[in-house]
């Protein structure tokens, strides 16, 4: 695992993978599963994982923490840079930086939490965990009421965020005032798009954002690295190729769980057995397996000839 401090130029340089997390049929941590996605993913040039929602971390036990801490700790690369997720409540996220503080680990995001919050609260506690865990913090925002620009602004100014996971959906991505302002107080280097490929191409080149967060990537890592390197050169028929070929799955995740799905399909691609999904959590329905498993392989699939295709180039 990278474990060097980071520099706001490595948001650029990679998209963020957001990969599902194995685990056995008693819901301990399957270390073996765990391991051959994180090589199928590091060898498609993915070099920033983090684990957050896609990882059900929304569910997991202060208990298990530590564990899960040291194992990706273990099976990453040391260029690797592993960001794990805190949260969502108060209390679980101060348990989680005091476990934080005991490791190499230079950031962890936020998980989300509405309708228990206000803006001042949130700067108020961030604060403190940001101390607690003697790291600065990625933020993840779903919501405009979570909290506004300034507060936000404020974070960023005083090191306690290094990092914005920007998710707040809209219609239309390319009409965001509230992205568009926040930009104007805070270097679009420092925000990630937060909400897979389906904005992603215009986050990149429309509003200048770092990279985005990936949940199909994991399949197909190196197709989504090849479309954030064509997105930011400006191929836009090449970049639109390579987005097409993730949107069956990205449909699917958007129509029935962005988790779930994720988390079947990757055991459905035949590259790792994710095993059960953490309750409060469960699979995706039975009816949709089928599809999902043939979205999956057919994105591998894309993949894999990609691969192929440049091996034989390179021979």
């Amino acid at each position: 695992m990278n474990v060097s401090p980071i520099v706001e130029s490595e948001f650029a340089s990679t998209v963020m993978a957001v990969p599902p997390l194995a685990r056995r049929p008693d819901f301990s941590l399957d270390v073996e599963a765990n391991r051959k996605l994180i090589q199928h993913m590091e060898a498609g040039g993915l070099r920033t994982l983090l684990y957050g929602g896609n990882a059900n971390l929304y569910h997991v036990a202060v208990s298990e923490y530590r564990e899960l801490l040291d194992m990706l700790a273990d099976l990453t690369a040391p260029e690797t840079r592993v960001i794990p997720a805190i949260g969502a409540d108060y209390g679980k996220m101060l348990d989680q930086a005091r476990i934080l503080s005991q490791t190499q680990y230079q950031t962890a995001m936020v998980l989300p939490l509405t309708g228990f919050t206000t803006p001042a609260g949130v700067e108020a506690g961030l604060t403190r965990i940001a101390d607690t865990a003697g790291i600065p913090l990625t933020l993840y925002i779903k919501s405009e009421d979570y909290v506004d620009v300034e507060t936000l602004v404020r974070l960023v100014e005083r090191g306690t965020l290094i990092a914005v996971k920007y998710a707040i959906v809209r219609k239309d991505p390319a009409n965001d005032p509230y992205l568009r302002g926040l930009l104007e107080r805070v270097p679009a280097s420092k925000v990630v798009s937060g909400m897979g490929e389906r904005p992603a191409l215009v986050h990149v080149r429309d509003f200048g954002l770092a990279a985005w967060t990936t949940g199909s990537g994991c399949i197909a890592a190196n197709a989504v690295m090849a479309l954030l390197k064509a997105a930011k050169e400006g191929r836009a028929e090449e970049a639109q190729q390579l987005y097409d070929a993730f949107m069956p799955l990205e449909t699917l995740r958007d129509d029935i769980s962005l988790i779930r799905v994720l988390h079947d399909a990757v055991t459905l691609s035949g590259i790792a057995d994710m095993g059960p999904i953490l309750p409060l959590l469960s699979q995706s329905p039975a009816e949709a397996l089928p599809a999902i498993g043939a979205a999956a392989k057919e994105l591998l699939a894309f993949e894999q000839k990609r691969l192929a295709a440049s091996s034989a180039a390179h021979a």
